[in-house]
């Protein structure tokens, strides 16, 4: 967890003075202290501020604090709550902690003890957070290996994140469907400082037009038919941390002034307040529109564009880099089917190496899913593929095809690094085993020991590229 963490600790009690001394010992520790009077102003509360601590009375008009306790553990089942009460016993306490308390805390109270108190509380919540936080970073990392890749376009990209990781200023990501976009997003996100900090994904072409600013900004109560209570929009959820703008593009003319204006003040007014709020998030866009061309004629404000095209990352599309296809490929095959030897049959191969991806790293991601989810888990061949990618197959001995009639600009050299790192993951899993290898490759003997001196590869020796 960073160390700009702020705990946000909600006192509920009737009594004004036990709310104001509990505020003043939480703000001596660095809480972000709110109030409610009742457990039914609290409860209201919850779901537009949530809390990571609570301290609630026992003794409440209308609901009583065990009451509360199960709906807020209900609500927020990884935060914290402690019962304050002047009726101590140990039944109370027992039921307090059958219902989820951390502990309880006797009226009246001494000062440090309420410290120790709720000190302890924040250690706990710090931990349950740290350790989701190293759940999510696991993940991330593990979705940014998805950009795979050694070609030099891919590389360009890749040293440009390296750059940007450690700064606060806006980008924009162009690049067709499917390239992916977002990955890199993250990639810049999460590789940096800001890494335990908030990362907020928002698909701007997916959100209902008559509330994308409601989303985006928050709203109150009573703002429009449906709002029954306050809500923090998006930036507000990515307050600190990095709020990613994907399509942004298919934003109305409205929305851009409303969207520029946050972006040069650093404040929100959520819908139906007067009161603006601070927000300090870090813009990453992205779209697979030409920006410029579009603001140009008219369809996106020229001030909104150069205020995010501080820095423009370009993703190529697949076909502008299929030297990446092999590595592509096994990756998937690797998630898709881990631990076993899957190998591609040569017309199958031609298939996916000639073929334009229009959907790009995507579509290549379904392609090899969706043979390995109807292939027979041992060789993926043509019949496997979509129907889009099917051409006809050619009758040869080898693995894949030597020389293959070039399509959709598919040259020798990509061809041979498919074959080249096929045959490196399938000898590596069949731990050197040339009869087995030869047999999961549905070549010959003498074909597999030509292959394995051509690209030099050996029982736990990293393959070669040939020159």
């Amino acid at each position: 967890m960073s160390e700009d963490f702020q705990v946000k600790f909600l006192i509920v009690d009737d009594h004004q003075s036990i709310r104001k001394l509990c505020n003043s010992v939480g703000s001596s520790l660095g809480f972000a202290c709110t109030e409610a009077e009742s457990a039914e102003a609290a409860l209201s509360s919850l779901e537009a501020h949530p809390p990571e601590i609570v301290l609630a009375d026992l003794m409440m008009p209308n609901m009583s604090g065990l009451e509360f306790l199960p709906q807020v553990k209900q609500r927020l089942p990884h935060f914290e709550i402690a019962i304050m009460t002047g009726h101590a016993s140990i039944e109370t306490a027992v039921q307090a902690m059958k219902l989820g308390a951390y502990d309880y805390i006797t009226k009246p109270f001494r000062v440090d003890e309420l410290k120790l108190l709720l000190q302890r509380m924040k250690d706990k919540v710090s931990l349950v957070m740290e350790n989701q936080f190293l759940r999510e970073r696991v993940s991330a990392e593990m979705e940014l290996h998805g950009i795979v890749g050694s070609s030099s376009k891919i590389q360009d990209v890749l040293r440009m994140v390296g750059r940007l990781k450690e700064t606060r200023t806006p980008v924009l990501i162009s690049g067709e469907s499917g390239t992916g976009k977002e990955l890199v997003a993250r990639a810049i996100h999460y590789r940096g400082t800001f890494a335990k900090r908030p990362f907020v994904a928002v698909d701007c072409g997916s959100l209902v037009p008559t509330l994308i600013e409601s989303e985006l900004f928050g709203y109150e109560k009573g703002a429009f038919t449906g709002a029954l209570k306050s809500k923090d929009g998006l930036f507000q959820a990515a307050h600190g941390g990095t709020i990613f703008l994907d399509e942004i593009g298919e934003l109305s003319m409205e929305m851009q002034a409303k969207l520029l204006r946050v972006l040069q003040e650093k404040e929100v007014r959520p819908v139906g307040s007067n009161q603006r709020m601070k927000v300090d998030v870090r813009v990453i866009a992205a779209t697979n529109r030409d920006l410029e061309i579009a603001y140009q004629e008219g369809r996106f404000r020229k001030d909104l564009y150069f205020r995010l095209n501080v820095v423009t990352l370009h993703l190529p599309p697949l076909r502008e880099r299929k030297s990446d296809i092999a590595s592509l490929i096994h990756y998937f095959l690797d998630r898709f089917a881990p631990g076993k030897i899957i190998s591609i049959s040569a017309a199958a191969t031609r298939c996916m190496m000639q073929y334009g991806w229009p959907g790009n790293v995507r579509e290549l991601e379904n392609c090899i899913e969706r043979a390995v989810a109807l292939g027979n888990q041992e060789t993926i061949g043509v019949d496997d593929l979509p129907p889009a990618l099917r051409t006809q197959p050619q009758h040869e001995e080898e693995a894949f095809p030597s020389t293959p009639a070039p399509l959709h600009s598919a040259t020798n050299t990509d061809l041979e690094e498919l074959e080249r790192s096929t045959i490196q993951r399938v000898f590596e899993q069949v731990r050197g085993d040339k009869a087995l290898a030869r047999k999961m490759l549905g070549i010959s003997r003498a074909t597999l020991y030509r292959k394995l001196k051509r690209y030099n590869i050996t029982a736990g020796k990293p393959a070669t590229a040939a020159s």
